[in-house]
């Protein structure tokens, strides 16, 4: 039925570390009050903006934000750059989400397991028969270019690409030539 597949930046199981991270964002909705009052979907914006915030630091690096939120100014007394950065991205997603659709969706995360069911992950990886092209991201922290190498191995004719980034997971949205040049392999 599919002829070509591509994984880019994610692995057929969720990682011990990647639960954590979405744990932690749950906590930071469930400390919001207005979250369990439940009153309107408009509730927890607070809690979904710390949500959000905690999440994009899973997604990026040391290095990137370093590179992208270092405080232009020496004399600066307190360092905003980066907690302006996280507040604005918070907003931004408060803007076009609400927290009990996040809450849940983490849990869809934590969740991803391809092998229940069918005989563990190795097992459901050699049933694919597609012509596979896996790409990891070199400074990826929640799906690591190793697991996704290590995945690439047990889906039968598998390519394994690796996607240079500073920018950990969001790699893939940052990167966009070298990554449109790794899929022309496969398309």
């Amino acid at each position: 039925m599919i002829q070509k597949a591509a994984f880019i930046a994610t692995t057929p199981r969720v990682c011990p570390y990647l639960t954590a991270f979405c744990e932690s964002q749950r906590m930071a909705i469930l400390a919001d009050p207005e979250f369990l009052e439940a009153k309107s979907l408009d509730a927890a914006k607070k809690g979904l903006a710390c949500a959000r915030s905690i999440a994009l630091i899973s997604y990026r690096t040391l290095k990137g934000y370093n590179a992208t939120q270092f405080e232009k100014e020496d004399d600066t007394l307190f360092a905003d750059r980066a907690a302006s950065y996280q507040r604005y991205q918070g907003k931004k997603l408060v803007d076009r989400f609400d927290a009990y659709c996040y809450y849940y969706l983490s849990y869809a995360v934590d969740s991803q397991n391809l092998g229940r069911g069918r005989g563990g992950v190795e097992a459901a990886l050699q049933k694919i028969k597609a012509q596979s092209l896996v790409v990891g991201i070199d400074s990826d922290q929640i799906f690591p270019a190793e697991e996704c190498k290590n995945h690439a191995r047990m889906i039968p004719g598998a390519v394994y690409k690796e996607l240079k980034s500073d920018f950990g997971h969001d790699g893939f949205l940052i990167e966009s030539d070298p990554l449109r040049e790794i899929l022309a392999t496969l398309f």
